[in-house]
């Protein structure tokens, strides 16, 4: 159960908001009465589920890019927000290897930008930057990697996140010491949910698959990765936010991942989608491996979230299992042209064990 009545008319900024991870945070955050605001481009895929829920109507959303200091800055200024969650990002392992100087300037000046607005602001009490599980050098260990390991990510998305992490530490050391400012930086493992549409990840490929009853195609099914629902991370990461907010003893570095029952294999994960798939759609839909011999990607990964249980008594809500179940929900719904904020409401309901505020 957590308790979200903190975030009650607190004026939050979320960067990023647009993507499928942000736009779950949105609806979470008005579920709470949240003062919301977003910042940041377009929404990244079409359909989107920022758009499916018309999120735009519903909360301050800027359209932006933070790689525009003197935009950002005035939005700041303008909001004036209490609490800075940045997510904005170029996320895509593949695309970086394409496009690896937008994936730096995004995603390292990003956060430089959106430090800087916060160092030059008066009114952030609390700041989380949102990087990922593939910032630490990845030695393919069989146990999970903890928050001291070495910080050197591989391909280009990931050493931009690695990055990231060392401007936030920079940032901590130099200018936020001795200021009424917690900074934190969260690393999630591999989210998966419903409304996420993103081209080159395992679940919206399962989704495309299965909606135009094809075989799904898996590139790499032995790579073994943390898998965890979108609610996992967006509430931990609410979590850390609220608790440095109200003591500056809490802020730091967090591994956010599902324990070692849900670090399942590609192949695994996708097995287990199309069984749940076929109960669902009465569908005999199944998937065929097809090694495309891609840029490199880290075969094993997985976190140590030791800090986070100990710290919060944190522990993950759903098995990987249920995390299938509930995307399979979602998509059912958004195909039959159901009501998906209401699913959406439902399923935060069910995680977070609360009703929307009145």
């Amino acid at each position: 159960m957590q308790d979200m009545s903190f975030y009650k008319n607190k004026k939050v900024l979320i960067t990023g908001h647009t993507g499928f991870k942000g736009s779950w945070m949105c609806q979470l955050l008005l579920m709470a009465g949240a003062d919301i605001t977003g910042y940041a481009l377009s929404p990244p895929t079409q359909p989107c589920l920022f758009d499916i829920c018309q999120l735009s109507s519903q909360i301050n959303s800027i359209t932006g890019d933070v790689r525009d200091l003197a935009h950002l800055k005035e939005t700041f200024d303008s909001v004036r927000p209490e609490i800075v969650i940045h997510m904005a990002a170029q996320p895509l392992v593949r695309e970086s290897y394409q496009n690896p100087v937008y994936t730096y300037d995004t995603n390292v000046m990003g956060t430089v930008n959106v430090l800087e607005c916060v160092r030059t602001s008066s009114c952030v009490r609390s700041f989380l930057n949102v990087t990922t599980d593939k910032v630490y050098r990845n030695r393919e260990w069989e146990w999970g990697y903890r928050e001291n390991e070495e910080l050197n990510g591989f391909d280009p998305y990931s050493n931009s996140k690695s990055c990231s992490e060392l401007v936030t530490s920079c940032y901590q050391n130099s200018f936020f010491e001795n200021s009424d400012t917690a900074i934190s930086t969260a690393r999630a493992g591999n989210v998966i949910g419903g409304g996420d549409f993103a081209s080159d990840r395992i679940i919206p490929d399962c989704i495309r698959a299965a909606q135009a009853g094809a075989d799904i195609i898996v590139r790499n099914p032995y790579s073994t990765r943390p898998y965890e629902h979108v609610l996992e991370p967006v509430a931990a990461y609410l979590k850390i936010a609220q608790a440095q907010y109200e003591d500056k003893a809490f802020a730091g570095s967090y591994n956010v991942g599902p324990d070692e029952a849900s670090c399942l294999t590609t192949g695994e994960l996708v097995t287990l989608f199309c069984r749940k798939w076929n109960q669902a759609a009465g569908t005999s839909i199944t998937w065929t491996n097809k090694y495309d011999g891609g840029p490199h990607e880290a075969n094993f990964l997985k976190l140590d979230c030791s800090k986070l249980k100990k710290t919060f008594g944190w522990l993950p809500r759903w098995h990987v299992e249920t995390a299938i179940e509930k995307t399979v929900e979602w998509f059912q719904v958004y195909f039959a042209k159901g009501d998906v904020p209401a699913c959406m409401q439902k399923q935060i309901s069910e995680f977070c064990g609360y009703t929307p505020a009145g």
